[in-house]
């Protein structure tokens, strides 16, 4: 006979399994629905300038620690030089006061009244207890220096100890300033990966059209420089028209944004400082509205700066993967100011 069994139940476990799966298969497929889209091109863009910008300021502020670390270096090196040829003195000083201790006890060995009743030329006893009177009062004079110069040596140590302190604090600042932009840039980086090869060979020539854009706008402008000084600065600029953005670079194959001005102004016979948080310092502040070309324009908190070259246009070195470019004001950044050299 045929064996008519009941079909075995699943077990109570088994179906919490299957169930519990089943609602997270729900679940991801309902976050999925509801992910947020892929950015388009202008959004990345966008975030990627900011970032950008981010990392110039982190930049300028690198820079700054980097030309104060310079400076402190030289300082403490000049005084630990210094300490070193003070020491050398003091050990000369030293050995001259031992010759006359030296001298003054062999001559000064006896009682002077003692050396007089000794002495079978009283002339010749007196010349010598005049010479002794000398030899004391060189060898006071000797004490005087020594002291002096041991109050100067501590001092020079002093102050070469404090410049190598500043030194180590303004390494953690470089460091710090590094750390944080090679961050900002390594976001950006991210950003931009998330554009197809196509997208970001498209955002480059839109950049190089309103580069070429801005430049024929100065051209047609031809507005009147602020100054001699201004317009030899921006003609040295503008021979580095193409030039790569390079971090803490100052050309002059490859520059920054303020190692830009810096070299533009010295190839015109002026001295600028290295970074946008002090160039803006220098020279006239003039208004928007008072721009000549060859004068300095800042952007984004003073973290940015170029050449205003006419036609509401900069020269400038704008960020890491780009190239020495007129631009429109409009697009480069938020005016923070204008200094005219």
């Amino acid at each position: 006979m045929a064996s008519h069994r009941r079909p075995k139940q699943p077990s109570r476990t088994r179906v919490t399994v299957l169930t519990a799966t089943a609602a997270a298969a729900v679940a991801l497929s309902s976050q999925a629905a509801h992910a947020d889209p892929k950015p388009t091109k202008n959004e990345v863009k966008a975030k990627v300038d900011k970032l950008y910008h981010e990392a110039e300021e982190a930049t300028e502020k690198y820079n700054g620690a980097k030309e104060q670390q310079d400076k402190l270096k030289k300082q403490a090196e000049a005084l630990q030089d210094k300490v070193a040829r003070g020491q050398d003195e003091l050990n000369t000083l030293r050995g001259e006061l031992g010759s006359l201790a030296t001298a003054q006890y062999r001559s000064g060995g006896l009682d002077p009244s003692v050396q007089l009743l000794l002495s079978s030329d009283p002339d010749s006893f007196l010349d010598q207890a005049s010479a002794l009177d000398q030899l004391t009062a060189k060898q006071a004079e000797a004490l005087q220096k020594i002291q002096a110069k041991q109050r100067t040596l501590a001092q020079q140590r002093k102050e070469a100890q404090a410049k190598l302190a500043d030194l180590e604090d303004v390494r953690e600042t470089l460091g710090r300033s590094k750390q944080k932009f090679q961050g900002k840039l390594a976001d950006a980086q991210k950003l931009l990966n998330t554009l197809t090869a196509a997208e970001r060979a498209k955002m480059a020539a839109d950049d190089q059209r309103a580069s070429r854009a801005a430049g024929d706008r100065v051209a047609l402008g031809n507005e009147v420089p602020a100054s001699a000084l201004g317009a030899a600065a921006l003609a040295a600029a503008d021979t580095r028209v193409g030039k790569p953005y390079v971090r803490a670079a100052t050309g002059p194959d490859s520059f920054d944004c303020s190692g830009l001005t810096m070299w533009a102004y010295a190839q015109a016979g002026a001295d600028i400082t290295r970074t946008t948080f002090t160039q803006i310092n220098e020279g006239t502040r003039i208004a928007r509205s008072q721009l000549k070309p060859g004068d300095l324009v800042f952007f984004s908190n003073t973290s940015h700066v170029g050449l205003y070259a006419g036609g509401n246009s900069v020269l400038h070195a704008p960020y890491p993967g780009a190239y020495v470019r007129y631009e429109s004001m409009n697009t480069v950044g938020s005016f923070q100011a204008a200094v005219r050299i």
